[in-house]
């Protein structure tokens, strides 16, 4: 059976379109993403509560992926310490073919089936931390059998992917599988399949970090001051939050350095 992510488009001739008639399809074919990643919400669920229990206790969340899906492991585990202002090893992307993969790609890197587990080992890998593989195709041997080691270790293992009944879900405790159809370029699956696990991925590490008491309200209180706007929006959160003109507030927050200290001082 063709796997979904690698059946024709619905669209042909794509050569001979007009400019507008390539983004409106393309558009056309995004809007399927969000209502796949919808349908997916009651695996995410389980997944979610289980990084937040594992992460409770001290453990760490890792991805993994090759390619398009490697890239947006690495991002979303490098948002998490400005965003939330935890330690940068607490969520850790890995992607086959190492951190040169990030930009350019790797020959064979993700056809690697003991690599993955080589390079978790490195960090350190240990039952209390949860594993997440990502792949589009849920076949990429890099991913799949990284997480075969995984549980053949006694870790809790996740995945996202975008094919129903893929090797990826049979290695995983809390598979997610978003079905958001073919690509309007065939085969292409940094499109429709990269928004839909980017989507996914923003889902975990935000409703794991409020759980982990990250957010105050609706406000990144733990947020890294790394600049202008940053300092800026934490000024006025304390100004909202104490009802204190600006200037006092950026005061108490150069003096506290952070919102928490401020809020909780």
């Amino acid at each position: 059976m063709q796997r979904i992510t690698e059946q024709d488009s619905l669209h042909r001739h794509l050569e001979k379109m007009s400019t507008e008639q390539l983004l409106r399809g393309i558009n056309e074919e995004d809007r399927k993403v969000p209502i796949g990643v919808g349908e997916a919400i009651p695996q995410i669920i389980p997944l979610v509560d289980a990084i937040a229990e594992k992460m409770a206790k001290g453990g760490r969340l890792f991805y993994i992926g090759a390619g398009t899906s490697g890239r947006l492991g690495i991002l979303d585990a490098s948002e998490c310490p400005p965003t939330y202002g935890v330690p940068a090893g607490w969520v850790v992307g890995i992607i086959a073919g190492g951190d040169k993969a990030i930009r350019t790609s790797v020959e064979d890197a993700e056809d690697d089936i003991h690599q993955a587990w080589h390079d978790l080992q490195a960090h350190g890998i240990n039952e209390f931390d949860v594993v997440v593989g990502i792949a589009a195709s849920g076949t990429t041997p890099y991913v799949v059998h990284g997480l075969k080691d995984c549980q053949s270790h006694g870790l809790v293992t996740g995945c996202i992917t975008c094919n129903p009944g893929s090797p990826i879900t049979e290695q995983s405790h809390f598979p997610i599988v978003a079905v958001v159809g073919p690509e309007f370029v065939t085969g292409s699956t940094r499109m429709k399949s990269g928004t839909a696990q980017k989507l996914i991925l923003n889902m975990i590490s935000t409703s794991v970090m409020i759980k982990l008491g990250r957010v105050k309200d609706n406000k990144m209180v733990d947020m890294q001051l790394t600049n202008t706007k940053l300092v800026d929006r934490g000024t006025r959160m304390i100004m909202e939050q104490m009802e204190v003109s600006y200037d006092e507030a950026r005061l108490l927050l150069t003096e506290k350095g952070s919102v928490r200290a401020v809020l909780e001082g």
